[in-house]
């Protein structure tokens, strides 16, 4: 039994680099919605920092859910 170890390696710098960007994407999301400050009537105003918010996480779901087809069988 011989190991291809260039192919582990390649292997082991994606799942590392794919991992660290949707935890960066992730977090971003989270200060998006952290940093909406109030408008002067009570309501927030920081429609943009709700959107990125919301692309953030719905970049998230995606990467998720592709990875998640790519596992089952049943979804081929």
């Amino acid at each position: 039994m011989s190991v291809d170890w260039s192919a582990l390696g390649h292997v082991a710098v994606v799942s590392v680099g794919a991992t660290v960007g949707i935890v960066v994407v992730f977090a971003l999301g989270v200060r998006a919605l952290a940093t909406r400050e109030p408008g002067p009537d009570g309501t927030s105003n920081g429609q943009g920092t709700l959107a990125l918010a919301g692309l953030c996480f719905a970049a998230c779901a995606a990467v998720i859910g592709y990875g998640l087809y790519l596992i089952v069988p049943q979804f081929h």
